[in-house]
């Protein structure tokens, strides 16, 4: 079974650093392009941040400059960097992954979208 836990949210003032993690289920993790959204109250869920499996990296404008996502592949595990935090950064962040697997011995793929259950971050003014 595939998972996805989310670490690290909690209560910070702003101005303040936090730093998420996320560790998959290591069957998808070299296979998948990883990413934070976030989900604010009131608001619909948005891309943070995308790391692909080239590394190449792209980020939201409103966090650019902010946050950093990267990851360890012996780990599993990717993480997401936020400095310089405001208020609007409240938000329910979760973490995603999505590839596409081989699925029978004659190559046949499938894409799958994978989610964490989410990590609360509180940013007090």
């Amino acid at each position: 079974q595939v998972q996805l836990v989310e670490s690290g949210g909690g209560l910070v003032q702003a101005g303040g650093s936090l730093r998420l993690s996320c560790v998959a289920s290591r069957g998808i993790f070299g296979i998948s392009n990883m990413a934070w959204y976030r989900q604010g109250p009131g608001k619909e869920r948005e891309l943070v941040a995308r790391i692909t499996t080239g590394d190449i990296t792209n980020y939201a404008d409103s966090v650019k400059g902010r946050f950093t996502i990267s990851k360890d592949n012996a780990l599993n595990t990717v993480y997401l960097q936020m400095n310089s935090l405001k208020p609007e950064d409240t938000a329910v962040y979760h973490c995603n992954a999505k590839g596409r697997m081989v699925v029978s011995v004659e190559g046949a793929t499938r894409e799958f979208d994978y989610w964490g259950q989410g990590t609360q971050v509180t940013v007090s003014s």
